[in-house]
């Protein structure tokens, strides 16, 4: 039998029409009187008519992502999902729908972005990625459709974000590699035109500077991609440098964990033993790989419940007041590095490496 907005009405012990105003997320109600409702909304395993609700009121109660990923790239890479999985947490229990899209491309995410709006299928926007110059925010912006990024953005100010304190993170971690002796260490970084990627290779510049060592321009392999294929491919560009009389380092640190992988399979292949990796994110299979990969838990979950949360806030308050968040992330450590010249040991403790 069809559970009705009544029989919500009459479990929470109010009027159908506060169930009304709880699924338009009217501010009128207390909020103990909206976790009443959608308590007795989950036990009821009450689903209310969306499209009626849309027409009636303008409103779907649902959120869109914009994910920069294809869907294999999606399963590939754990990041994305333990994002969503925040996002959808953080949205289910503010009684919102999820829906999501991929794109492969700045123009792809942009025409996904105006499809959501054009269709008035979402009430809000959650981008997973911060580009300079992004068309995706300028569109929103201009729409005036309220969104959140994953990601710092280039105007801080002007749009609700969350992200790590990348150039922080970044800097601690070739900091624990230095201080295991590698002077030598490869950088391989991200798509050129995402923010993150640029955060974390200042981060990479600035750990080397600090430590006063030669920053080999050499070594680090630019316009990367966030996938093990494009990692085997950087370490094997580097590993023909090496052939043909250029160096080769003792480390390596990558913008992601999907890079690290492919950095370990490549150095793996071709041989060569002592080679410390380090990743970026924490995606579950690192715990996997062989070594096992150290790499930056950047609490992705947090990531994408802080997300959701903000845009939340957004639809039901002051849509001129943008907030941001700083997500925690910490260093785990693995056997994947090692003090130089002393393969699969660990070495001494560097004071615990504190949350960054």
């Amino acid at each position: 039998m069809t559970v009705t907005i009544r029989d919500v009405a009459s479990k929470a012990g109010v009027s159908a029409s506060t169930v009304s105003r709880v699924l338009s997320k009217s501010p009128r109600i207390s909020e103990e009187t909206r976790k009443t409702v959608l308590r007795a909304i989950r036990e009821l395993g009450y689903h209310p008519n969306t499209m009626a609700r849309s027409l009636a009121g303008g409103k779907s109660n649902a959120i869109g992502l914009v994910l920069p990923a294809s869907p294999d790239t999606l399963m590939d890479n754990g990041f994305f999902i333990r994002a969503m999985t925040g996002v959808a947490l953080c949205a289910q229990e503010n009684g919102f729908h999820v829906m999501f899209s991929f794109s492969k491309s700045a123009d792809e995410a942009l025409e996904l972005t105006q499809g959501y709006v054009r269709g008035q299928s979402v009430d809000g926007v959650i981008l997973f990625f911060s580009r300079k110059h992004d068309p995706c925010m300028d569109y929103l912006k201009k729409a005036g459709v309220p969104f959140s990024v994953i990601g710092k953005p280039d105007e801080e100010e002007d749009c609700c974000w969350v992200d790590n304190d990348n150039r922080q993170a970044t800097l601690r971690a070739a900091e624990y590699l230095i201080a295991r002796g590698h002077t030598q260490i490869a950088y391989l970084c991200g798509p050129e035109d995402y923010n993150v990627s640029s955060n974390r290779l200042d981060g990479f510049r600035r750990a080397m500077e600090d430590a006063v060592l030669p920053i080999e321009e050499s070594l680090i392999v630019k316009n990367g991609q966030f996938t093990s294929e494009w990692g085997r491919e950087a370490v094997r560009s580097l590993i023909k440098s090496r052939a043909a009389g250029g160096k080769f380092p003792t480390a390596i640190m990558a913008c992601d964990d999907m890079q690290a992988i492919g950095a370990l399979e490549a150095v793996r292949g071709a041989g060569i033993e002592g080679v410390s990796v380090i990743g970026f994110n924490n995606i579950p299979i690192s715990a996997y790989t062989s070594p096992a990969l150290t790499t930056i838990d950047v609490n992705a979950e947090k990531l994408g419940e802080n997300a959701a949360g903000l845009l939340i806030e957004a639809l039901h308050g002051d849509r001129g007041t943008f907030r941001h968040v700083i997500v925690r992330s910490t260093l785990v450590e693995r056997s994947s590095v090692a003090v130089l010249g002393q393969e699969g040991e660990r070495g001494t403790d560097l004071n615990g490496i504190p949350g960054i």
